[in-house]
């Protein structure tokens, strides 16, 4: 790996912070990500205790509860002194669960938290074990300072949230609303303050919106009977036909206000032709056609579209029990994501539109689960300390709100009035693009950028919490 371009902010940039805490949390970070987490079947536990062990070491006491004792949530709160006591709570909260990883597609196995001397590779790395043990590491620091905060300072770890957060955040908003500080005021999380690189300019996104979800099933009907048979009306096969339309039709765009400051905070930097097209690439019907000139980069460019639109990926199917009959009906379960505005029922619209004209009537759609897309504003004291933070350790960089494709805890912490934002600094090179770990092969973390990205938040948290 090449070292950072000249001009780059220098691991230095941020904030002080003790060498042997900063060595610690890689340790800590590399033991979460020797535990198996992966979702499913999750088996949390043992990641759960882990942390619990370290919250201990400090001095505080954690809580560990959940729907069954194989998928502990944990919650700790850092508690303010009465006297200083002005503000609701702050939860800073991450996830312990992981997906899947095949390990014949990775360079180093996925669970062995191996450091190469740059890099700390495996399943969590990113999403979001990484921000586990970077939490815990700001905590630490604050507890042993133990400055006159406002506010109690709640950490959680979750389980669950790889698989629809059942057993995690929306278990905890449900059942123990107390262990979040019943009305708590914001909720730091996943996903944003890492480095995107775009045209030789260094950005840092703040999450302020998430799309919504629709988990669809597709069903279609057919001739149920012998395979050796040939019958015309074969359900699988229609069902065939149905998933190549929706995988090569492209859904209308939906241009919000969230996508719009999401897209003007690239543009306005480059000035110029730049920031004067992206009205254009929020139009409907010019959007779609400008983006593949306006973005280069198909990663990039799925990222955008994905804010854009609702999309629909089908991911898994259910045929015949037997290899020698014919089912009667064939499904297909398809994971929608929602842009602001947009509902499941909307997005069924949108599907039905292109399925219809293969299929005439012969299909249905069931709700499997869904979730609306949650918006927080950015004019608030901590979304401000948090652009002062990144902006003082890369005076540089370009901070603006962002809008993610997926969901996270957030939407569930929401329901207790909380304002929520993705803030996990990372300072990143170029030869890394956060977007495409997430959930993909060779998942690893730069030291130098996960130590900047500790004294980053340490260094705002200390800020916001201590006033006057």
């Amino acid at each position: 790996m090449q070292g950072p371009p000249a001009g780059w902010a220098s691991e230095q940039a941020a904030p002080e912070f003790p060498a042997d805490e900063l060595s610690s949390a890689t340790q800590l970070l590399q033991e979460l990500l020797r535990i198996n987490t992966s979702n499913p079947p999750g088996n949390e536990q043992e990641a759960t205790e882990l942390v619990a062990r370290h919250c201990r070491s400090i001095g505080l006491k954690p809580e560990v509860v959940g729907s069954h004792a194989a998928r502990p949530n944990l919650a700790v709160r850092w508690a303010a002194d009465p006297a200083n006591q002005t503000e609701r709570p702050l939860v800073l909260s991450c996830h312990l669960d992981v997906v899947p990883a095949n390990p014949d597609r990775w360079i180093h196995p996925p669970f062995s938290g191996h450091h190469d001397g740059e890099c700390i590779w495996g399943r969590g790395a990113i999403d979001m074990k990484g921000f586990a043990a970077m939490g815990l590491a700001a905590l630490t620091r604050l507890v042993k300072e133990n400055p006159p905060i406002n506010r109690d300072v709640i950490f959680v770890a979750v389980c669950d949230e790889e698989a629809g957060t059942r057993h995690g955040s929306e278990w905890l908003v449900n059942e123990r609303p107390d262990l979040l500080g019943d009305n708590p005021e914001y909720v730091i999380n996943e996903v944003g303050g890492f480095t995107i690189h775009q045209n030789g300019r260094r950005y840092y996104s703040v999450q302020i919106a998430e799309k919504g979800v629709a988990w669809l099933r597709l069903t279609v009907k057919g001739q149920p009977g012998h395979s050796s048979l040939p019958l015309q009306n074969n359900a699988i096969v229609s069902l065939a036909k149905a998933i190549d339309a929706i995988g090569s039709t492209k859904l209308p765009w939906h241009p919000s206000r969230e996508a719009a400051d999401y897209i003007q905070g690239f543009t306005k930097p480059q000035g110029g032709i730049a920031h004067k097209l992206s009205p254009i690439l929020l139009h409907p019907f010019w959007g779609p056609r400008l983006l593949r000139y306006a973005v280069a980069s198909p990663a990039k460019r799925a990222t955008v579209e994905g804010v854009l639109r609702n999309t629909a990926n089908p991911t898994g199917l259910t045929g015949s029990p037997a290899i020698n009959v014919i089912p009667g009906s064939a499904s297909v379960e398809i994971d929608g994501r929602l842009a602001p505005g947009q509902t499941a029922a909307s997005l069924i619209e949108e599907l039905t539109s292109i399925i219809r004209p293969v299929l005439g009537d012969n299909f249905e759609f069931t709700i499997l689960q869904e979730s609306p897309p949650v918006t927080f504003s950015a004019d608030t004291p901590l979304y401000q300390e948090m652009v002062k933070s990144l902006q003082s350790a890369d005076p540089d960089g370009h901070v603006m709100p962002s809008i993610i494709p997926g969901f996270t805890d957030s939407r569930n912490y929401a329901k207790l009035g909380a304002t929520c934002y993705g803030f996990y600094p990372l300072q990143l090179p170029e030869d890394i693009d956060f977007a495409t770990l997430f959930h993909g092969d060779n998942e690893r973390i730069p030291e130098a950028g996960f130590h900047w990205g500790i004294r980053t938040l340490t260094d705002m948290l200390r800020r916001f919490l201590v006033t006057g």
